[in-house]
C-alpha cells in the first residue's frame, strides 16, 4: 500500500486536468489531489490510475472516470457534516472523495464481492464512512433517512421513488438517467411534493440494477 511522491505528482497533474475541463470546486480538486486512486485499483493496473478514464474493477463494475467523480461531487455542493447517501459504493473511490469533503457517508453496494473488498480497503486508508451496506440501491437506506444529498453512481433507467422520498427538503439528488447513454440529472427538493430538475449532458455508466448479487 505505497503512496509515493511520483503518485502525488500524477495526482497534481490529474487535478490540473480536471480544472482545465471545468471543475471549479477547490475542495473537490483538493480531494482528488489527496486520495491515492491507485490503491483502489488492482496493483497491476497502477499505471492507469491517474489517467482521466474509467477502469474495470471486479464484478463487471468500473471505477468512474475522475472527471465524472469530480463533476457529480461538485453538483452535490457538500458542506462539512452533510449526511450523504451514495448508491453504488463500487471501488470506494467516490466514497473517499465524499469523506474527504467532511460528509457523513452512508453507502450501498449490491455486489457482495465488491462490498467485502471495499469494506476492508477503506479503513486501511483511514477513510471512515458512517455506514456501508450490502443491499439494493433502488431502496436506498430508509432507516437512516432523510439525507442532505444523494449520489447515484450507476445509470438509472428510472428515478427510484424511494430515493426521492429519502431526500431532505432543500436536498440534492445527482443521478445519471437513461439506458445506454445517461443524462446527468440534478433534482433539488423544493417541498414535500415538488422537485426542481436540471440536466447536464451525456455520460456513460454501468447500469443501476435491482436486488443484491
Amino acid at each position: 500500500m505505497k503512496d509515493t511522491s511520483k503518485h502525488q505528482g500524477l495526482r497534481n497533474q490529474l487535478a490540473k486536468q480536471l480544472e482545465e475541463k471545468g471543475i471549479t470546486d477547490k475542495n473537490v480538486l483538493e480531494a482528488i489531489r489527496k486520495i491515492p486512486r491507485h490503491l483502489f485499483l488492482n496493483s497491476s493496473f497502477e499505471d492507469f490510475a491517474y489517467q482521466d478514464k474509467a477502469f474495470p474493477i471486479v464484478a463487471n463494475q468500473t471505477i468512474s472516470q475522475p472527471y465524472t467523480v469530480a463533476f457529480q461531487t461538485e453538483l452535490l455542493q457538500i458542506k462539512k457534516e452533510d449526511k450523504v447517501l451514495e448508491i453504488g459504493t463500487g471501488s470506494g473511490y467516490q466514497t473517499a472523495v465524499l469523506c474527504m469533503l467532511g460528509a457523513k457517508v452512508y453507502s450501498v453496494e449490491r455486489q457482495n464481492e465488491l462490498f467485502k473488498a471495499t469494506s476492508l480497503l477503506l479503513p486501511k486508508l483511514g477513510i471512515r464512512p458512517k455506514h456501508l451496506a450490502f443491499g439494493d440501491g433502488y431502496k436506498g437506506l430508509p432507516n437512516f433517512a432523510p439525507f442532505d444529498s444523494i449520489i447515484v453512481t450507476a445509470g438509472a433507467p428510472i428515478i427510484p421513488k424511494a430515493l426521492m422520498a429519502q431526500l431532505k427538503i432543500g436536498g440534492r439528488l445527482v443521478i445519471p438517467v437513461g439506458e445506454d447513454v445517461q443524462v446527468m440529472t440534478l433534482f433539488i427538493r423544493k417541498n414535500e411534493t415538488q422537485f426542481e430538475k436540471h440536466e447536464f449532458g451525456d455520460f456513460r455508466f454501468v447500469p443501476l440494477l435491482e436486488d443484491k448479487n
